[in-house]
């Protein structure tokens, strides 16, 4: 089970994590002239949305209801948060690749296709969701 002070250390880790997803989202497109530095950006982003996955998986798995086997409750009532974080990480990669796609040759010019703007947007509210999800979520470790 999670102590207290071990719950305040993995809820600073989440909150480093989510920290470097918002720089990242705020200031990638100040990189592109740089792209190499812009891919590594985005894989170190794209760990660390899966590290904030495993996270959540491991304090479901910390709680009382989850070892009384009484894991479908568990899964419905943070079926929300899941989801949304699936959706969020899927979005993330397929912006991601689509950005370095159109930027590897010729990241001197400004190419912004009408597709990649709107995978933009949707990325974008998304993330938004996702951390207004995660703040409103109770933690899995009252249960």
């Amino acid at each position: 089970m999670l102590q207290t002070s071990n719950y305040s250390l993995v809820l600073s880790l989440q909150f480093l994590l989510l920290s470097y997803d918002l720089f990242v989202n705020s200031f990638s497109e100040l990189l592109r002239k740089a792209p190499v530095v812009q891919l590594v950006l985005f894989i170190i982003q794209d760990i660390a949305i899966l590290f904030n996955i495993i996270i959540i998986f491991l304090m479901f798995f910390n709680t009382f209801v989850f070892q009384a086997g009484l894991v479908n409750l568990l899964f419905h009532k943070f079926k929300g948060t899941i989801i949304l974080t699936a959706v969020y990480f899927a979005l993330s990669i397929s912006l991601h690749v689509w950005v370095m796609n159109l930027r590897w040759k010729n990241s001197n010019s400004f190419i912004w296709t009408d597709g990649l703007q709107t995978l933009f947007v949707f990325q974008r509210v998304v993330t938004e969701l996702w951390l207004l999800g995660l703040r409103k979520t109770p933690s899995p470790a009252k249960y």
